[in-house]
């Protein structure tokens, strides 16, 4: 992504970063990323964890974009996720009402993927909130640089005997291979 704010100390340098991947399959959801934060060509970190566990330790997030956007966005989705316990969705389409109206979230420059035992979205901020396609194996989503890469890799493997964590890490070793703004410094999270 291109930043072009004067008040960023990396004005005008293009970020890439990240490869975020969610598997759901066989009752488990798994998401996991890559650790590998780059400014143009130049990596300026492997080992950044994009993949945390959020609210009371029930939802799993991972980010792509930039970091501090996406911590902001993060702490905004916890406060929703306290003020509708359990309700990933709602909390999500909130979180997306908020980040298209408000002046200051309409500059964040992130994108989430988040889940919970029962749901598990994309959020964007053009105020999309997507839910992946389910196949009969399961579903797979994937953002980043490398997201495509893993989608594509992990919806391979979904009709396999592989497990969701195996898929998920599978998914992002290939997209790693693939992605100059990828790495094999990889975080797993997974709910039962």
């Amino acid at each position: 992504m291109l930043d072009d704010s004067p008040d960023r100390a990396t004005s005008g340098a293009s970020w890439h970063a990240t490869t975020i991947i969610m598997v759901r399959k066989g009752g488990r959801t798994v998401i996991g990323g890559d650790g590998q934060v780059s400014i143009g060509q130049t990596i300026v970190k492997s080992n950044a964890k994009k993949v945390r566990r959020l609210g009371k330790g029930d939802v799993i997030g991972g980010f792509a974009g930039a970091t501090a956007d996406a911590f902001t966005l993060f702490e905004r989705l916890e406060a929703k996720l306290e003020q509708y316990p359990a309700q990933l969705v709602r909390a999500c389409v909130e979180l997306a009402k908020d980040w298209r109206t408000d002046r200051y979230l309409r500059r964040l420059e992130a994108m989430m993927l988040v889940a919970d035992k029962d749901a598990g979205l994309v959020l964007t901020g053009n105020g999309d909130v997507l839910e992946p396609e389910m196949t009969g194996d399961g579903s797979v989503m994937g953002i980043g640089s490398g997201g495509n890469y893993a989608l594509a890799a992990g919806r391979a493997l979904l009709s396999t005997d592989l497990d969701a964590e195996t898929i998920a890490r599978r998914a992002l070793e290939i997209a790693s291979e693939i992605c100059v703004y990828t790495n094999r410094n990889l975080v797993i999270e997974s709910l039962p």
